[in-house]
């Protein structure tokens, strides 16, 4: 491998990686001002409403991230094959998918509560604003799914900037309208979610108007047989099938992680919530590296260049590394003035200070486990993830069993961390045959 080529796919990895990183920074930073906004109300039951039903959307809303996975995956794959035409079938597909899955929910949602409130063990008032939460954001599952599809075709094509345009279109309306519904117009819980719904169809409108302007300016075709391809669509069932899987699995432990904070008190689910979102912070910065990873190294898979992929690989993974360093620094200085900006409730800010050299450790044990997950979805190679999700579930289980009861809230973290280093563990184990596989012509396939 030359240094010359080594130095261009540095290069790519960070262009790619850089808008992308501030692209997923808007997310958390949304989270972080509904969880600023409602810390700033009398008692922490507004904070912990807030979490709890964000977890309920997490669930719904994230077990369908296939959508953008997947979606990704095979756009930057037929990217990397110069196919225009698979190019544009790799975007109806998710968006019907999108949107239909988006209406079922909508018609789901009275039975959906009606199963998932009982199973909270949360008190009284905690329950009762995530209810409320609930009743008004599910109504963006439509407009929500179809900018999964959206943002993962425009990564796929390596446009990471019209993506980020739909990203901070949702989470700046949703910022902004926070603020006037709750500090403004003191409509509390029902006002945070009003915003998300509201931003979120902003966001969907902006993000299919982007992939209007930019298939306009796309060789090819629309090939309806080729979209309807049988192998296509099996390709895309397994898929999704796979990374279903896998994000429920994942879901389950971070739900897990909020539900056993939750039955510990009100002060630590608060204190948890505060603190996972600065995970969210450290999760969505690092994932630009992964997500750059995911679109350069499906592209070297649909082109079947073993030696691009070695070459991206490298390159993201010594940002990854200089990047986690900085942000456990981060948290080392500033960790408790960051705390401070979530609540000024007295109870919550000591709580969360207890807790926060887990956010320390945090970025060493999370980052290997993000970077493989996006080498393994930019390959479509989602059958070893799912596995590699099952087992680090089981391990995560195991632990808080062993753990929480010992240690309380200490042994609640320490396993969530085991659980980080368990998905690297498991993903490193499927690695070398991930990149044997890359020239063969069965590489491409979903498996």
């Amino acid at each position: 491998m030359s240094n010359s080529k080594a130095s261009e796919t540095s290069r790519k990895v960070w262009a790619l990686a850089w808008p992308i990183i501030l692209t997923n920074l808007t997310s958390p930073l949304l989270g972080a001002v509904d969880t600023a906004v409602m810390g700033h109300l009398p008692g922490p039951q507004f904070i912990g409403g807030v979490a709890i039903g964000s977890i309920i959307f997490t669930f719904l809303f994230w077990g369908l991230g296939f959508l953008r996975m997947g979606t990704t995956g095979f756009s930057a794959q037929a990217y990397g094959a110069d196919d225009p035409i698979e190019v544009r079938a790799t975007l109806v597909r998710p968006l019907a998918l999108g949107a239909l899955l988006g209406a079922i929910l909508i018609l789901l949602q009275a039975p959906i509560s009606a199963i998932v409130f009982p199973l909270i063990d949360a008190s009284e008032g905690v329950t009762a604003n995530a209810q409320a939460y609930y009743d008004i954001r599910i109504w963006s599952a439509p407009a929500t799914l179809i900018q999964y599809g959206v943002i993962g075709w425009l990564l796929g094509l390596q446009r990471p900037w019209a993506a980020m345009a739909t990203q901070i279109m949702v989470n700046s309306v949703n910022i902004v309208l926070d603020l006037v519904f709750v500090l403004e117009f003191g409509w509390g819980v029902e006002g945070v979610a009003a915003a998300t719904l509201l931003a979120e169809i902003a966001g969907a409108l902006l993000g299919l108007a982007i992939v209007y302007h930019t298939v306009r300016r796309m060789s090819g075709t629309w090939n309806w047989p080729e979209i309807l391809r049988r192998d296509r669509l099996l390709a895309l069932f397994r898929v999704n099938r796979d990374i279903f899987i896998r994000n429920l699995c994942l879901i389950a432990a971070t739900s897990s992680f909020t539900a056993q904070g939750a039955a510990m008190s009100d002060a630590l689910l608060a204190a948890n919530a505060i603190l996972i979102n600065l995970q969210h912070f450290l999760s969505h910065g690092l994932d630009g590296f992964a997500h750059a990873a995911e679109i350069l190294g499906g592209g070297a898979v649909g082109a079947r260049d073993r030696s691009a992929f070695k070459r991206v690989v490298r390159s993201a993974t010594y940002l990854t590394i200089a990047s986690t360093l900085a942000i456990s620094i981060a948290y080392a200085v500033f960790g408790t003035e960051i705390i401070g900006l979530f609540t000024n409730i007295e109870e919550v800010l000591e709580a969360a200070a207890v807790f926060l050299p887990w956010m320390i450790v945090s970025p060493f044990l999370s980052a290997p486990s993000f970077l493989l997950d996006g080498l393994f979805i930019g390959a479509t190679r989602t059958a070893a993830m799912r596995n590699a999700m099952v087992v680090s579930l089981a391990v995560f289980g195991l632990a808080c069993y062993v753990l929480v009861p010992a240690l309380g809230n200490h042994g609640l973290w320490l396993s969530l961390m085991i659980f980080m280093v368990a998905r690297a563990v498991t993903l490193g184990i499927a690695y070398p045959a991930l990149e044997r596989s890359i020239s063969r012509p069965e590489a491409v396939p979903a498996q």
